[in-house]
């Protein structure tokens, strides 16, 4: 028998797109709002959509194809990929995005062309980010791009959902010193595991969800397919409005859609519901070679790190480059040790150049990078030697991720990435808070 039960934020943002009564567990036909590809994915989408005997997209508006994760392009193989993604672009009249612009799960965002209550696909499995935006976006392989991009539609099966609630600070959600979003996630896929929520969708909720600002609620929504998730999904409050409102003041251009604040029924249907009181959580480290190999910083202090890394859609914007500036004012990165940052969008460069945020991580003895995935996924900038210990602001610290089989990637905060720069070993931030 049909449920009568409400609805989660996903089951209907499914029923809004495929015009019916959408439930966890129907497979679907829906309508996408935005659909695009980065540059490690889009030659594909490209000969697939060649393949098809199409020529052009459903809406070029709709469409976008993000060159990110090697720029400046490193070698010929990655030229010929841009120039190819260059050329669809002039042919169908999308919009591409070139060296230095940044990580498409930032620019995307930032552009206005994705709003609350939209149904977004991206060739690129952190498409669940925008989640935090009250967008139920998620990764697809690049031959479901392809059709995305020449029909429009594509097929889903909608998720059952986990609800995660996160509370603390004497109900009002502030977070214990020294903690931040990304050890929340990083306890949360922890406590699950890296299968924890497969093919689920997460919703996050509570006061301290309601207190993080959308920087912070993006870095926990990226990460929601690092325990198996489709999406990472939050409510629509002042803050996600806001952020719509000053990205479309700031591009000059309105929005492409009116946000459709989405939110989830009271007597919604949950597969499980996870309480968290994050007034028990320290800063967290993953340790070699799984996001869910978990720790508190405390056990793992002291460990020698010969390369830090601040960047990613993970951990890549103003208010993570401000925490780590906070923390290495005055500072210096430890001899022994190498600090690379990579803002994750131009935008974000030049606000952390007017804030001075760019100006203490140089003196600090930081390498700036592109904007864009930089040393996250191996093609360049920042591989590690054989044998080194990595604390990244990443999302992944799987086996050969940053480029190197042999060495080994820690995950943490940026201001737990920052500390142990200081230190030259893994260090629990709060003494330099």
């Amino acid at each position: 028998m049909r449920s009568i039960a409400g609805k989660t934020i996903s089951e209907k943002i499914f029923s809004a797109h495929c015009g019916a009564d959408a439930r966890a567990g129907d497979i679907v036909i829906a309508d996408i709002d935005f659909v695009f590809s980065q540059d490690g994915t889009s030659a594909l989408a490209i000969d697939a959509i060649a393949s098809m005997g199409a020529e052009q997209v459903f809406d070029p508006e709709k469409v976008a194809m993000v060159m990110d994760h090697s720029c400046p392009s490193p070698l010929e193989g990655v030229s010929a990929i841009h120039a190819k993604m260059r050329a669809f672009g002039k042919q169908t009249g999308i919009r591409v995005y070139d060296w230095g612009c940044g990580v498409c799960h930032q620019l995307l965002p930032e552009s206005g062309r994705i709003v609350c209550g939209d149904l977004v696909v991206g060739c690129d499995s952190h498409t669940c980010t925008y989640g935090a935006l009250n967008v139920f976006s998620t990764g697809i392989g690049s031959t479901d791009g392809a059709a995305a991009m020449v029909a429009g539609k594509l097929w889903f099966r909608v998720p059952e959902t986990i609800h995660v609630v996160l509370f603390g600070g004497d109900g009002d959600g502030t977070l214990p010193r020294g903690v931040f979003s990304k050890d929340l996630i990083l306890y949360l896929a922890g406590l699950i595991g890296v299968d924890g929520a497969t093919y689920q969708a997460l919703e996050f909720s509570g006061p301290v969800i309601d207190r993080l600002s959308v920087d912070a609620r993006m870095t926990i929504s990226n990460m929601a397919i690092e325990v198996g998730a489709k999406a990472g999904l939050m409510q629509a409050d002042e803050k996600t409005l806001a952020f719509f409102e000053q990205r479309a003041a700031r591009n000059g251009e309105p929005l492409a859609r009116e946000p459709r604040a989405v939110t989830s029924d009271s007597d919604a249907a949950y597969a499980q519901v996870i309480k968290i009181d994050c007034d028990t959580i320290e800063p967290q480290i993953a340790k070699p070679h799984a996001v869910g190999n978990v720790v508190a910083v405390g056990e793992l202090a002291g460990l020698p790190v010969a390369e830090g890394y601040i960047g990613t859609c993970t951990n890549g914007r103003l208010e993570d480059l401000a925490i780590a500036a906070a923390v290495l004012q005055g500072h210096r990165v430890h001899p022994d040790s190498r600090l690379v940052v990579a803002p994750a969008s131009r935008d974000i460069y030049l606000d952390a150049i007017d804030a001075g945020y760019i100006q203490t991580l140089v003196a600090a003895g930081a390498s700036v990078v592109t904007p864009g995935c930089g040393p996250c996924v191996g093609t360049h900038n920042g591989v590690p030697a054989d044998g080194e210990n990595v604390i990244s602001t990443a999302n992944r610290n799987f086996k050969g991720r940053m480029g190197n089989s042999n060495a080994l990637i820690y995950l943490g905060s940026p201001a737990t990435v920052a500390a142990s720069m200081i230190e030259g070993r893994i260090t629990d931030p709060r003494q330099y808070l």
